[in-house]
């Protein structure tokens, strides 16, 4: 059997992205926008729809920098966020020298809890600070719960930024993830579900925000022939050789998508009768995921010593990468000083959840060595 190593989430590749590079080469558009980033957006647009409007950035990250500095979220200011979560969606809120407010998880989606958002909110208002934003993330491309925290959102006015990072693709109730928010966020790292090679997007829900942005992140430069700045700007804009990836990319987002669940019904049917063994899956038919990560929870065994970590290890000596779930960010050293609302969801999630080879090009020989690795485990 092959020993080749398995990765936890690698790109696919189309055979188009090279002749939209070719395009950019030939035409020497080699620097940020151009014909393929405007294309790009487009066709981003046409998919995710709901009067969605744009911007292709050099990350996700870049994203919710630009969405906090539209909301005008400045030093002294307040942002909360979900604390189970990569750190790209609370580093931006120190970039403006805003307080982070994390929130903890719920068992259903693993995602941003309602009840300790309002809580929350309650609580810095009582105390002469209103948030002024909310980042709420789809983990893993399970959608949050929407219409509850988009109903605390509301009944406050305090504005959303969804970060869609890993949903691109998942929606709710119909509704494509991304297009809920006041700003959305998208990624296209190389381990999402379509790349860039690096960069992102902001989605809006105007024109007139999108030419925002876009003037935001092009350096703000003022209108005139010469070089005139009278606001701070950014290098946030994606370049035209990496959007050409983008649309060759865009080709495949529905086979990629077909993939990650089809890889998800494959540990379905591992872990159906396994007990002690969770996995991560959508709360009801409102809930669309693109199962971007499969994960697993597994309850630690004191006697057989089988627990999450044993299992890594275990795929790690089969030369088969797999990771331990988002460590919370009010428990990491740079975010431990800041509020946290909740208990220990989150905490107890990463304890015992563990994420699983879920790359589009996984073969079936691939999934044979993880079976086995699996079984083994579990039946010693």
């Amino acid at each position: 059997m092959d020993s080749k190593r398995i990765f936890l989430s690698l790109a696919e590749q189309s055979g188009f992205e090279r002749q939209y590079v070719q395009k950019a080469l030939d035409s020497s558009w080699i620097t940020s926008g151009g014909p393929n980033v405007d294309n790009f957006e487009k066709e981003l647009e046409n998919y995710i729809k709901e009067g969605s409007f744009v911007t292709a950035l050099n990350s996700g990250t870049s994203a919710i920098h630009l969405a906090l500095i539209l909301l005008e979220v400045k030093v002294g200011d307040e942002v909360i966020c979900q604390s189970m979560t990569f750190s790209a969606s609370a580093n931006p809120i120190l970039y403006q020298g805003a307080t982070p407010i994390f929130i903890d998880s719920e068992l259903d989606t693993w995602n941003i809890c309602p009840e300790n958002l309002e809580i929350a909110i309650k609580e810095r208002i009582k105390g002469g600070k209103k948030p002024k934003a909310i980042i709420a993330v789809h983990l893993y491309g399970s959608p949050y719960k929407v219409d509850e925290i988009q109903a605390i959102a509301d009944r406050y006015g305090i504005p959303v930024i969804e970060d869609s990072a890993e949903a691109l693709g998942s929606s709710y109730k119909g509704k494509k993830c991304g297009t809920f928010g006041d700003f959305g966020i998208l990624s296209f790292n190389g381990n999402k579900i379509i790349t860039t090679s690096s960069g992102g997007a902001l989605v809006a829900n105007s024109q007139h925000i999108k030419e925002k942005a876009l003037f935001f992140a092009t350096q703000s430069k003022d209108e005139g022939a010469h070089y005139q700045h009278s606001q701070v700007g950014y290098n946030f804009r994606m370049s035209n050789i990496c959007a050409g990836v983008g649309l060759g990319q865009m080709k495949i987002l529905e086979q990629n998508i077909k993939s990650r669940r089809s890889i998800n019904n494959f540990y379905r049917e591992i872990f159906h009768d396994l007990k002690g063994v969770t996995l991560f899956e959508i709360v009801n038919q409102d809930y669309f995921s693109n199962y971007w990560l499969s994960a697993i929870l597994i309850e630690p065994n004191k006697i057989t010593n089988k627990n999450r970590e044993s299992l890594r290890l275990a795929f790690e000596n089969a030369n088969i990468e797999s990771r331990l779930l988002w460590k919370p960010m009010h428990l990491q050293p740079l975010f431990e000083k800041y509020p946290y609302y909740g208990k220990n969801v989150a905490e107890e999630l990463f304890e015992k959840g563990l994420c699983l080879p879920s790359g589009s090009n996984i073969t079936m020989e691939n999934k044979n060595r993880i079976k086995e690795v699996i079984n083994t485990f579990f039946n010693n």
